[in-house]
């Protein structure tokens, strides 16, 4: 079972908060002190409004200071221990630990006036929140080979933190996602995600949305259970079809290696999964992490983008559908998917792979 998780909640040196996810039956009281002496945050992120595409545009110049690929021996997520300088995490040992970001992209500002989301005014505080997820205190570890237990309180934090989050009023979206791999462009290591909270719906989203209000107006039906529903009795493109979860190639798959995961119930969020959909997801989502990893041959650990795709929190709820988009830059080895010209420029994308072909091989991957 994936229970509730209750978190510890502590503060940083700075007033940052941290909270502390126990495995199940390993409670503790994670008391350690943040001994560092830090500058105050840094809340200055503006979103400016590009009003030749209708979308948000942050812009966060602080970012440009923030730790880049340090060592394992100055890693800011490890534990804090006496043999390294204190960390983000003050603890000597956690399972799972979340902490608002030091450099965050959207910030509490409670000290100015906020406009409405949607009114296309050209310039405002990027406010929201940012939030890194740790997996493990292992330095070296990786999602996909943790014992289950510890992907259980990984999804219990993931409800726990969007359940929380969403209750912002200021927060239109929450998105929690894992970015692996220098060649993603990771600036940390070690096994972390993260969690955005936007004060506006993204444009993916609003894309999607626009395409599910259509196609219910057409029939009266959901769309991503119908694009679950064709896939599942294709069958030339599934992967996985469980009790609860099926996993599947989609049939216009823009990276090199894509997969939807998507639960058979329509659900808009992680909290709205009942216990035996989280338990199963906690399985199913590591065996496709493992399916990536062995995908081709001679390459250890495949960088990876897994991006949770959650309804919005007020608007359109009945149109959003919760699933998982994981998918690879990596067209084959030591070679990447450039967003070249097409892509960048125009939004026109070209896949260099077949998704029929991408799925038979991760099926031959169980």
């Amino acid at each position: 079972m994936t229970p509730k998780q209750d978190p510890t909640r502590r503060t940083l040196a700075d007033g940052r908060q941290i909270f502390y996810f126990d495995d199940a039956g390993r409670t503790r009281a994670h008391s350690a002190r943040d001994s560092r002496e830090l500058p105050a945050l840094d809340h200055s992120s503006r979103m400016r409004f590009d009003v030749l595409i209708g979308e948000w545009i942050t812009m966060a110049s602080h970012r440009m200071t923030r730790t880049h690929l340090p060592s394992a021996a100055e890693c800011p997520l490890c534990p804090t221990n006496e043999t390294r300088t204190p960390t983000e995490i003050p603890d000597g040992d956690y399972d799972v630990a979340v902490f608002e970001n030091r450099f965050p992209s959207f910030a509490a500002a409670p000290e100015e006036a906020i406009d409405g989301p949607g009114d296309g005014v050209g310039d405002r505080p990027a406010v929201g929140h940012c939030e890194v997820m740790c997996f493990s205190s292992d330095h070296t570890a990786s999602v996909g080979e943790l014992p289950l237990e510890r992907m259980r309180t990984i999804v219990g934090a993931w409800i726990s933190r969007t359940e929380e989050l969403s209750a912002d009023p200021v927060v239109e979206q929450v998105f929690c996602f894992e970015n692996r791999g220098e060649e993603i462009g990771v600036t940390l290591t070690h096994p972390h995600g993260q969690i955005y909270a936007y004060p506006y719906v993204t444009s993916r989203t609003r894309s999607m949305l626009t395409q599910a209000d259509k196609h219910f107006e057409r029939t009266g039906r959901s769309l991503l259970a119908d694009v679950l529903a064709f896939e599942r009795e294709d069958g030339a493109r599934l992967i996985y079809d469980g009790d609860h979860w099926s996993a599947y190639v989609p049939t216009a798959a823009r990276w090199p290696i894509e997969i939807h995961l998507a639960p058979h119930r329509d659900v808009p969020d992680l909290p709205s999964l009942n216990d035996q959909e989280r338990e199963e997801l906690a399985v199913v989502y590591q065996d496709l992490l493992r399916r990536i990893d062995r995908f081709y041959p001679g390459v250890d650990r495949v960088p990876y983008i897994a991006a949770w795709h959650q309804a919005p929190v007020r608007i359109d709820r009945p149109l959003g559908r919760l699933h998982l988009q994981l998918f690879s830059i990596l067209r084959a080895p030591g070679k990447l998917k450039y967003l070249a010209g097409s892509e960048s420029a125009m939004g026109a994308w070209v896949n260099d792979t077949i998704p029929e072909a991408v799925a038979a091989r991760l099926r031959e991957l169980k």
